[in-house]
C-alpha cells in the first residue's frame, strides 16, 4: 500500500506542540472522511530522523488534488511519499494566497495560537456543503483581534466578526488598515458609525481589497466587515442565512469571563445558550458552525445540547480536546445546519 509522512511544522507554543501531532491525526481523519478521495487507513505519530511525524497508508496512491487538500493542515510543514528508507516531496499547493505575517505579526496577551485557529477553522469547512477551495462566507461572532478572520482571508474567503470589546476592535482595524497599506494592495476600508432610530449601536469596519489593480478590475475581491457590537445583535447587523461557515473561540471565563446578559460569569455556556440560536439563523443551509471552549467552563455534552437546540446537527468528529494550562483543556464541538 502506499505510504505517506507528514513532517509536523514546529509550534511556536511548546504546550501546543506537544499537543500537535495527536491534533493533526484527527484532522486527518477528518480530511480523510470529508474531503480526500482517498480513504485513510491508519496513522501513527511516527520519529523519523528525530524529527516527528505522522505517518499513513492508503488503498491507492495520493493524487494532486488530495495532496493538494492535506497542504492545508494546520500543523503540517512538508508532506512526503515513503519509499523504503527515502521520503519523496510532494508539490505542496495550499489554499493561501496572503503573506503568512498576517497571522505572525499581532502580538498580545491572550491570542490564540495561529495553529489552533486554522485546525478549528478546516474541520468546520470540512463539515459545510461546499468544497474547502470555493470562495466562503465566514463569519466570527467573538472575533477579538481578528486571528480566525485573517485565517479566513489566507485561504480567499470572506470574512466578518463581531466582538463587543471597543479596544479590540480598534486595534484590528489599525493592524488591518496597516497590513494592506504596506503590503501595497488595491484596497478600500473605512470605519463607520451604525445607528438605529438616530442612536449609535455600533461601529463597523469594512474592507474590499484584491491581490492585484487587474484582479480589483475584474471584480476578484474580498470582503471584510468587523462591527464592534454585542454578539446578542448579529441579528441587528447580519441577514439570515449569510454565512456558509460560523467559527468561533468562546470565551476561556479565565481573564475576563464571558457576557450572557447576566454579568460576568466564568463559565461561557450561559452566552452560548442565548448566542448559538442566534448565529444559527445566520447560517445557509448546509452551512457549519464549529466552537472552541474551555471544558472546565462546561462539559461536551452541555455545548452538544445547546447545537441540537439550535436545529444543528452535532458532527461525530475524533478528539480535539488538548491541554492548554492549568486553568484551560480546549475543545472543539463542529455541527451542520441541515440543508
Amino acid at each position: 500500500m502506499p505510504r505517506y509522512a507528514l513532517l509536523i511544522l514546529p509550534a511556536f507554543n511548546r504546550v501546543y506542540g506537544e499537543s500537535s501531532p495527536r491534533l493533526t491525526r484527527g484532522e486527518l481523519a477528518v480530511f480523510s472522511d470529508h474531503a480526500i478521495e482517498n480513504t485513510v487507513l491508519d496513522s501513527a505519530e511516527t520519529t523519523i530522523g528525530g524529527v516527528p511525524y505522522i505517518t499513513f497508508e492508503t488503498a491507492e496512491p495520493l493524487s494532486e488534488a488530495d495532496v493538494a487538500l492535506l497542504s492545508n493542515l494546520s500543523s503540517v510543514y512538508a508532506v512526503f511519499g515513503v519509499e523504503g528508507d527515502l521520503l519523496r516531496p510532494l508539490a505542496m499547493r495550499p489554499l493561501d494566497r496572503l503573506s503568512s505575517d498576517l497571522l505572525t505579526i499581532q502580538k498580545y496577551a491572550g491570542k490564540t495560537n495561529e495553529h489552533f485557529t486554522k485546525l478549528l477553522l478546516n474541520v468546520t469547512v470540512l463539515a459545510a456543503d461546499r468544497p474547502m477551495s470555493d470562495r466562503l462566507s465566514v463569519f466570527d461572532p467573538m472575533c477579538g483581534r481578528g486571528t480566525t478572520l485573517n485565517q479566513a482571508l489566507m485561504y480567499g474567503y470572506d470574512a466578518y466578526g463581531l466582538d463587543v470589546d471597543g479596544k479590540d476592535f480598534e486595534a484590528y482595524t489599525n493592524f488591518i488598515k496597516t497590513w494592506l497599506r504596506n503590503k501595497r494592495l488595491k484596497h478600500t476600508a473605512e470605519t463607520v458609525p451604525v445607528r438605529r432610530a438616530r442612536a449609535l449601536v455600533g461601529r463597523r469596519l469594512n474592507v474590499t481589497f484584491g491581490l492585484s489593480k487587474e484582479a480589483v478590475k475584474e471584480g476578484d475581491v474580498q470582503q471584510l466587515a468587523v462591527v464592534n457590537a454585542d454578539t446578542l445583535k448579529s441579528r441587528e447587523f447580519f441577514r439570515p442565512r449569510s454565512f456558509d461557515v460560523v467559527v468561533t473561540d468562546a470565551p476561556y471565563g479565565v481573564q475576563h469571563g464571558s457576557k450572557g446578559g447576566g454579568g460576568l460569569s466564568r463559565s461561557p455556556l450561559e452566552l452560548l445558550r442565548q448566542a448559538v440560536p442566534i448565529w444559527a439563523e445566520l447560517l445557509r443551509p448546509g452551512g457549519a458552525m464549529g466552537i472552541s471552549w474551555n471544558t472546565y467552563g462546561g462539559k461536551s455534552a452541555e455545548l452538544a445540547a445547546i447545537l441540537t437546540g439550535a436545529g444543528l446537527e452535532v458532527m461525530d468528529y475524533p478528539d480535539f480536546e488538548h491541554w492548554v494550562d492549568q486553568a484551560i483543556v480546549r475543545d472543539i464541538l463542529v455541527a451542520r445546519k441541515p440543508a
